[in-house]
């Protein structure tokens, strides 16, 4: 039986900035109650045909614990890490990086001109991953499934879902969160239509070009908006309001763990967090596996 999810909250994503002054919208995290958002921790989305709001990039930093995923929509981002992997990202390339128990690495621009645009997405670790060896993953846009449903067009990153009972395969897989990751393209079709993910999973709906109604209330949802929805029911109603709407939609399993964080570090303990900042100032954080 079909049980439709409604909107908890919305939050509009505010102006920020990170690395080496990068300018960038917070969608959500970095405030309030994250376990909202579990298994997610954050989500940016970084944009501008002026370099310098991106020319600076982010230099060699650490993190540990948790894993990141940047989708790039346009533009051209340099990866590096202490481990030696090399990743170019272009549009519509995917990295997904898990730091486990510590990596160093940095994002680096290889444009001065032109759009840079795209998401990066903090997805959490459960306690008994977080200290695992580190890992990384360069994803080219032409190895990612690509559906067209009633001529809506989904870019399949992360986990298994439906759209209009035809079944969506995501090329990434991940155990214990078990996250989706869709970019939906709506193009002219207004109608509405039902996006089934398993019940009991966190789902964030942000619009990031044109509007959306969800669910039975017909929630309104504009650009630049991240709607949060309950976690009960197993189905998102998504009723485009404007042509060439799209949208990026997150959901994932709670880990319903202690989240403590503190800067590019998310344990589930205090002392874990002083252990990661003391492995760091000690030069062990990046330590080889």
């Amino acid at each position: 039986m079909t049980r439709i999810k409604t909107v908890q909250e919305i939050i509009a994503a505010r102006a920020s900035s990170d690395g080496d002054g990068v300018k960038l919208m917070r969608v959500f995290g970095g405030a309030g109650d994250p376990a909202r958002f579990d298994p997610f921790l954050m989500m940016d989305e970084f944009g501008s045909y002026d370099a310098s709001d991106y020319i600076g990039g982010f230099p060699p930093h650490p993190h540990r614990g948790f894993e990141t995923i940047t989708y790039m929509l346009e533009g051209h981002m340099e990866h590096q890490d202490h481990m030696g992997n090399v990743g170019d990202l272009r549009n519509g390339d995917v990295q997904w990086m898990t730091a486990g128990a510590g990596i160093i690495h940095s994002e680096m621009p290889k444009q001065t001109e032109g759009r840079m645009r795209g998401f990066q997405v903090w997805l959490n670790l459960p306690s008994h991953s977080k200290m695992q060896p580190p890992a990384y993953r360069d994803i080219a846009s032409a190895t990612i499934p690509v559906a067209d449903v009633a001529g809506i067009r989904a870019k399949l990153i992360a986990g298994k879902a439906s759209l209009d009972d035809q079944p969506l395969d995501g090329l990434v897989s991940r155990p214990d969160t078990d996250p989706v990751y869709l970019d939906l393209v709506f193009g002219g079709n207004l109608e509405a239509h039902a996006l089934t993910v398993p019940a009991g999973h966190t789902v964030m709906v942000y619009v990031y070009e044109g509007a959306v109604a969800l669910g039975e209330a017909a929630t309104q949802v504009k650009r630049g908006q991240v709607a949060r929805l309950d976690r009960d029911g197993d189905t998102v109603m998504i009723t485009p309001q404007a042509t060439d709407t799209r949208l990026v939609v997150l959901a994932g399993k709670p880990l319903q763990e202690p989240i403590v964080q503190y800067g590019p570090f998310v344990m589930n303990t205090r002392q874990e967090i002083e252990q990661a900042l003391t492995d760091y100032q000690r030069g062990e954080l990046a330590r080889t596996f």
